[in-house]
């Protein structure tokens, strides 16, 4: 009877349990979405302060990002220049190059490991990604500063050209360096997921091995190459460290790679660094940078997860 009764309580108490670990899962998944929802609206509210202060039309066409606003009303640049086109255009620029950079590394390598490299180099190299993906974006940046820049100098030199010190190029080559590992890591696994049976079945048909990975492979694998891509653009669009100490501080209407330039990361640190007055303009026109870099990133994911769910193939 004891054991019989011992039998008829271990349901009850499993059930307890799991109702219990199911409302901590859940408490936790409403934490994330509350914070996110938090800061989407500390976004929101701040903007609409901006927006009272300049014209959404001026933010978001204006050709002139000047946000030095003046202590008096008579001295020079009291009204300031909040428009975000030239912040926008050097964010692209520089992820542009570093996706142009990172694209063919990533992809290559992602390939190689999946169906060309051994157990012993594929031991070794991808740990060797891993460091490169665990590097600080600070180091890139000392790096772009003091080895890119430079070269880059150096040989546009030869070929008298005029390089700024700091230029869109030297940042998006550090920052496609960076990103290389998150597109091969995702690449990998996209890759990998393609079932054996197709890649036998291609070989079974007279197909050669680089022939199968061309025509079966890499197409069954495009839309989560895609995805990867795309989440890997979002990456670039989001870091600071690297534009602001290889590719400058000024807001540039330009599409010269050689020419300095900024972004929006960095100038929102720059409008939030030091003592400043909350409630001017250039302060709140931080928190409009950072929504509009929000809705970005945003949109990019949206369409990387909507390519995803469209194009995948699905296997028995």
């Amino acid at each position: 009877m004891a054991d019989q009764t011992l039998i008829l309580t271990r349901p009850a108490r499993s059930g307890w349990r799991d109702r219990m670990v199911v409302s901590l899962l859940a408490a936790a998944a409403g934490v994330a979405i509350l914070v996110t929802g938090g800061i989407v609206l500390s976004l929101v509210f701040e903007t609409i302060q901006f927006f009272k202060k300049v014209p959404v039309a001026d933010f978001l066409f204006g050709l002139n990002w000047s946000p030095q606003t003046a202590i008096r009303a008579d001295q020079v640049g009291a009204a300031g220049s909040f428009g975000a086109i030239p912040l926008i255009n050097g964010t692209l620029l520089i992820s542009a190059i570093a996706m142009a950079v990172a694209t063919p590394l990533g992809l290559a390598s992602a390939v190689y490991l999946s169906e060309y490299a051994g157990k012993a180099a594929r031991s070794w190299i991808k740990p060797a990604l891993e460091v490169l993906a665990g590097i600080p974006t600070v180091v890139y940046g000392f790096f772009a500063a003091l080895t890119i820049a430079p070269f880059i100098r150096m040989t546009g030199g030869q070929f008298g050209l005029e390089i700024a010190s700091e230029s869109a190029l030297a940042a998006g080559i550090a920052m496609g360096l960076m990103i290389v590992p998150l597109i091969s890591s995702l690449s990998d696994d996209v890759i990998n997921a393609v079932p054996q049976s197709l890649r036998d079945a291609s070989l079974g048909l007279g197909a050669t091995r680089s022939e199968t990975i061309r025509r079966v492979v890499l197409p069954a694998a495009l839309p989560g190459m895609a995805g990867a891509l795309l989440l890997a653009a979002s990456r670039a669009i989001g870091e600071t460290m690297i534009v602001l100490m290889a590719a400058g501080m000024a807001a540039k209407l330009t599409l010269n790679p050689l020419d300095a330039v900024t972004t929006i990361t960095v100038q929102i640190v720059a409008l939030l660094t030091g003592d400043q007055e909350f409630d001017s303009a250039k302060t709140l026109s931080a928190f409009a940078l950072g929504l509009l870099l929000f809705i970005i990133t945003l949109v990019l994911n949206i369409v990387a997860l909507g390519i995803v769910k469209k194009y995948q193939e699905r296997y028995d």
